[in-house]
């Protein structure tokens, strides 16, 4: 054992572990101890935002610890092959790492990279998608720069795209309520937890969202209303929904309430115009249930429309209280226009967009393409899809609602033969049915945008063993100062069989 890696305590207890018979020992014989300290080397980063540290040769992962520092850490768990440590102090510091300007940045779950400099953050998340394509997709990667010696059909994947300013840039907020002596508190929850932490203001939401929770919070204080304990389902004010349009400056304010009634309805509904200038729209939802699932199946609009809109490119867009729309406007339209481009239309194909949502990608397609298909699951979206394309006039669109996987051999049936397929998964990827019939109708290129670069990687092997290529990735940070990235993948069919390697 190494001086530096020696523990500050315990090292008799340690001796007398390590001369146990074999029938009784446990974890004490591993390499460190639990509630010992230590001083890690941090080597890496994981895709959470966790530092990957090594002492005596054991992973321990560090919450908060960046690639290259040197740490003092106390062991917390340790399990077979790894471990779990706390961050006591940095002995040397990374050159990337930055004073978080959060307040609460160590307690709140919401952002896990803000100790990491932006241009750090970029370049660890294209990592991410790298590691992922080459580990779980067995993809080649081509390095970055003139010196690269990738072999031949190696996939570029490009520089992430950030942000000018990667700040305020969320149009949503959902905030649970609970209460404390002397009022309501309203926040996110603690990481790996449900316990709120209180906050004035949020960094990366948008200043408005920030001014809606805090008024919401002082009305509701105000007029006695009680919030919603999870342990034990009473209480009535569960959640704060707050949504912005960012170029039309429209206000929504969505009250998620355990009951069927307001208490002081009207007098609420008045304090929050009142209170809210820009406010165009203030709903109820009712959701009774106890979960931690935010909104219930029906919504009640109190006061104004049903409605607020916000535009993404030239297209505008009505946003319900329920219905997705993505969080950060301004990186949406480099996602899309990048989708865009990676379709390469012409003006005359036919296109199928899988998991549509409200039309988003669907519509910017329509613009440029003959024809443009797109499926959802959920009904609502789909309504919300069908008022989009009337809201822009597109009528070269055809939305349907079910899953992909059985709506398109449906289409396919009909004699519908894609020119280009646009794939926008949750997180857990495309279903196999689906990467089937794809493969099946065997389109000219396949756009796939994805949230997840690990069911990326996975579903890119099969479609490539299918005889598409791989042409390009191109990384997208739709989520500043946390660990999600989303990419833009083009693939191209390869009449000669297999794709990459």
């Amino acid at each position: 054992m190494s001086k530096k890696s020696r523990p500050t305590k315990g090292k008799d207890s340690a001796r007398k572990h390590r001369e146990q018979p074999s029938s009784v020992r446990d974890e004490r014989e591993y390499p460190v101890a639990k509630n010992e300290e230590y001083e890690a080397e941090i080597i890496g980063l994981t895709h959470d935002g966790e530092g990957v540290g090594r002492v005596n040769g054991f992973t321990l992962f560090v919450a908060g610890a960046l690639p290259g520092e040197r740490a003092r850490v106390k062991v917390l768990k340790v399990k077979k092959q790894y471990g779990y440590a706390k961050l006591l102090n940095v002995l040397e510091a990374s050159p990337d790492r930055i004073a978080a300007p959060c307040p609460i940045f160590d307690q709140c779950g919401g952002c896990q990279l803000q100790h990491l400099s932006y241009e750090a953050q970029l370049r660890h998340k294209r990592q991410i998608v790298v590691d992922a394509l080459e580990r779980i997709g067995k993809l080649p990667v081509a390095g970055v720069g003139a010196d690269d010696t990738s072999a031949a059909g190696a996939i570029p994947v490009h520089p992430v795209i950030g942000m000018p300013n990667p700040w305020n840039y969320r149009n949503k907020a959902q905030v649970p309520l609970g209460e404390v002596e002397g009022g309501l508190v309203g926040g996110f929850y603690a990481q790996g937890s449900h316990r709120i932490i209180d906050m004035d203001a949020c960094m990366i939401q948008h200043e408005a969202n920030d001014d809606v929770i805090s008024k919401v919070k002082e009305i509701a204080s105000s007029l006695g209303i009680s919030a919603y304990k999870e342990e034990t389902g009473e209480g009535l004010l569960r959640h704060v929904v707050a949504k912005i349009g960012f170029r039309t400056g429209e206000i929504m304010v969505v009250l998620v309430v355990n009951g069927d009634k307001l208490p002081q309805q009207e007098a609420f509904v008045d304090s929050i115009r009142e209170a809210i200038p820009g406010v165009k729209s203030i709903c109820m939802n009712r959701n009774t249930r106890q979960t931690n699932v935010i909104f219930g199946d029906r919504t009640d609009v109190l006061w104004g429309s049903e409605t607020i809109y916000d535009y993404i490119g030239d297209i505008k867009f009505a946003i319900s209280a329920r219905s997705f729309y993505q969080v950060n406007p301004v990186q949406t339209e480099v996602l899309y226009r990048t989708a865009l481009d990676y379709a390469a239309l012409t003006g005359g194909e036919t296109v199928i967009d899988a998991y549509c949502g409200i039309g988003t990608i669907s519509l910017f397609l329509a613009q440029h393409a003959g024809r443009v298909y797109g499926v959802e699951i959920v009904a609502e979206a789909i309504a919300d899809a069908r008022r989009n394309a009337a809201l822009n006039g597109l009528a070269n669109v055809d939305f349907a609602v079910g899953k992909a996987e059985e709506i398109i051999p449906t289409w396919r049936a009909d004699g519908i033969t894609p020119d280009v397929i646009v794939v926008d998964p949750p997180r857990k990827g495309c279903e196999p049915e689906l990467l089937d019939t794809m493969l099946a109708m065997r389109p000219e290129r396949i756009v796939y945008v994805s949230c997840n670069p690990a069911t990326l990687a996975r579903d890119l092997r099969v479609l490539v063993d299918g005889g598409y290529r791989v042409e390009e990735v191109t990384p997208v940070d739709m989520f500043p100062h946390t660990v999600h990235v989303e990419s833009v993948t083009q693939l191209v069919k390869n009449e000669t069989g297999r794709g990459n390697a």
